[in-house]
């Protein structure tokens, strides 16, 4: 076997340039379906984490899928801020089991700063790395990413930017000051920085007030960017949403249905890509295919003089699956690592965007199928030349040349 497995090789690369082509087609398309695979999955898994616990987020007027990825993902700019009195209004609705309040508005080196409550970092189940969580306005808990990249330890002070994405106008005259660092959970809280609601409070009315009458104008008019809001009841989704929407100004988004909706217009893009994957492993067959039929013609001597030595009609038909079953191993190699690679990438960019986290160096499950794909393409493309191979006789052979 070991010497059939040697003389397969080197028939494979016998022929470089249509060995090389083969390789090509076989692992783009396997590195097509690996990076959907690798992407989709995490993608589903980061969801389905953000959003456990979450029965709706309410904010102002506008795009539900906006407001959910702007309350729960912190991957888009909210649509505006809600009064505070209309949220602590929500908040006693026998409806509702928990509110918690976010303000959003400011940023640091890219990194959202979010007004909220202790509840918020609970929910999530976030622990501690270093230092305490916020005890007064102007201190600050950086996300384990956000810490990281920012240089955010315990005692060090910062100031915030306006705007979200970073180059505003800083609050130089308000800085923060981080009390703790949060370890890593995996969720959204890892690329935000939070504080207290005072904080935001603080800040803006401190920048916009003339005199210490307007400041207490705006204290009396303070608002909040959106709220997450947590159902007594299942019942709860039924009456809730159409209450808000209709009796207040605000609107209520339910997490499951936007997000179904936006993984829904996504899954248009990755069966697209799946779709490309697979038909580069079609062509990748139909090449394997032509190459194996083409060396049934060119080697009847040599199959001829394998015969004569000794080797059966299946040890025969078994160099061409082994020579195709060599072409899929170095596909699924080089296919797979690509696929990392791509994933890693993509990850590499979104993380420069503070957005959604992905990894290429995270092992999917389904992934497995890949070198199972890789061996049933080969398998398939050489089955007719290995079955014309294997019934030729040792006279026709012989007579060839």
């Amino acid at each position: 076997m070991k010497a059939l497995a040697a003389l397969s090789l080197r028939y494979l690369w016998s022929r470089p340039l249509t060995a090389a082509l083969n390789l090509l087609l076989l692992t783009l398309g396997l590195a097509s379906i690996t990076f959907v695979m690798l992407v989709s999955t995490q993608v589903d898994r980061a969801f389905e984490r953000d959003l456990a616990g979450i029965d709706a987020v309410v904010g102002a007027k506008g795009s539900p899928l906006q407001l959910i990825l702007a309350g729960v993902f912190h991957i888009d700019v909210p649509p505006g801020n809600i009064a505070l009195a209309d949220a602590q209004a929500l908040q006693a609705n026998p409806q509702v089991a928990q509110l918690i309040p976010l303000s959003l508005g400011d940023s640091y080196r890219g990194f959202r700063i979010v007004g909220t409550t202790p509840d918020y970092i609970t929910h999530y189940g976030a622990q501690l790395a270093q230092g305490a969580l916020w005890a007064a306005p102007m201190q600050a808990v950086a996300g384990a990413q956000a810490a990281r990249a920012a240089g955010l330890v315990p005692g060090v002070q910062f100031v915030g930017s306006h705007g979200l994405g970073g180059g505003g106008h800083a609050h130089g005259d308000t800085p923060y000051t981080v009390a703790g660092v949060l370890a890593p959970c995996g969720c959204v809280l890892d690329r935000l920085i939070l504080t207290a609601s005072e904080s935001v409070w603080q800040v803006h009315e401190k920048a916009t007030a003339v005199d210490e009458e307007d400041r207490k104008a705006l204290q009396a008019e303070r608002e909040i960017t959106l709220a997450l809001i947590r159902y007594k009841s299942p019942l709860a989704a039924v009456t809730f949403p159409r209450f808000v929407n209709t009796t207040t100004d605000m609107q209520a988004a339910a997490p499951a249905v936007e997000v179904t909706r936006l993984l829904r217009m996504v899954g248009v893009g990755t069966d697209v890509l799946r779709g490309f994957g697979a038909v580069l492993l079609l062509a990748a067959a139909l090449s394997v295919f032509i190459a194996l039929w083409g060396a049934v013609r060119e080697r009847r001597a040599d199959l001829a003089l394998l015969r004569m030595l000794g080797a059966s009609p299946a040890r025969v038909a078994a160099l061409l699956v082994c020579e195709a079953l060599w072409l899929a191993l170095l596909a699924s190699v080089l296919g797979l690592a690509l696929g990392h690679l791509l994933t890693g990438l993509v990850g590499w960019l979104l993380q420069a965007e503070r957005s959604l986290p992905l990894s290429g160096w995270l092992w999917v499950p389904a992934v497995a199928w890949v070198p199972l794909a890789a061996a049933g393409v080969a398998m398939a493309a050489a089955l007719i030349p290995a079955l014309h191979a294997r019934r030729m006789d040792v006279a026709q052979l012989l007579n060839t040349r």
